[in-house]
């Protein structure tokens, strides 16, 4: 299994790190993808990147966090050139729910990270909350790009989904859909198909049934796994082969 999105340096994951990445090869987790929100989440994944070689990580400023912590495409660019354990830039995008930073500076965030990532020809790790329509105005911008999206811990509709396959998108599937009140959600990725599928827990955040309450890690990712694959009506083992080489071929 691949942990496609979480969050190493935050804790308690980040001062349990070598017991945290022991439970995860426990679990049968292969890589772990650690994901940069802020200019000091990136001085810390810079180091957790070479404690151990299942662990690489991304570039890239969280929306909740663009006020303050603005990066032109120049200097994303830069960073992940110089690093060959950086593989992605993010995660970006748009967060309308909370408006911890101002529309304005969310999206010259978001255009600025797009920018890197087609100059890179890197994935592009999305979030995207209360701005279904705006997240699609700008990547249908950049459309004949060759753009490589990867929705993080997707929650959307089913709308947005398909028209996000028409942009050759991929969907991470988070904890969210193993809680019993998801309905909609878990419909929405029985309808998306299974080679646009990866894994995550976006740990130490929402942890899975049932885990959920606790503190979430990478080797949780295993309840994810089987959940999704109880929607798909397929094996584990069927899931956790092709969300890996979707991973893979995403990543390359």
């Amino acid at each position: 299994m691949i942990d496609s999105h979480c969050h190493l340096d935050h804790e308690p994951l980040l001062s349990n790190l070598d017991s945290v990445i022991e439970r995860s090869k426990s679990a049968g987790v292969t890589k772990i993808l650690t994901i940069c929100t802020t200019l000091d989440s990136f001085n810390k994944i810079k180091e957790i990147v070479q404690k151990d070689q299942i662990i690489y990580g991304t570039y890239g400023i969280h929306p909740h966090e663009t006020k303050n912590n603005f990066v032109d495409s120049e200097l994303i660019i830069n960073e992940i050139n110089n690093n060959d354990k950086i593989i992605g830039v993010g995660e970006t995008g748009l967060d309308f729910y909370y408006n911890n930073s101002d529309k304005e500076s969310q999206i010259k965030s978001f255009e600025s990270h797009i920018e890197a990532s087609i100059k890179l020809n890197v994935p592009l790790i999305i979030h995207s909350r209360s701005a279904e329509k705006e997240t699609l105005d700008i990547l249908n911008t950049y459309k004949n790009n060759n753009l490589k999206i990867l929705m993080h811990c997707f929650t959307g509709s089913q709308t947005f989904a398909k028209n996000l396959l028409d942009l050759n998108a991929f969907f991470s599937a988070s904890g969210i859909i193993t809680f019993k009140n998801s309905i909609d959600l878990q419909k929405t990725f029985q309808f998306i198909p299974l080679d646009k599928l990866l894994i995550e827990t976006d740990s130490p955040f929402l942890a899975p049934e049932p885990n959920r309450g606790k503190k979430n890690e990478p080797s949780f990712v295993i309840f994810t796994g089987k959940k999704l694959a109880d929607l798909k009506n397929i094996s584990f083992q069927n899931l956790v082969n092709s969300t890996t080489n979707n991973f893979n071929k995403l990543f390359k």
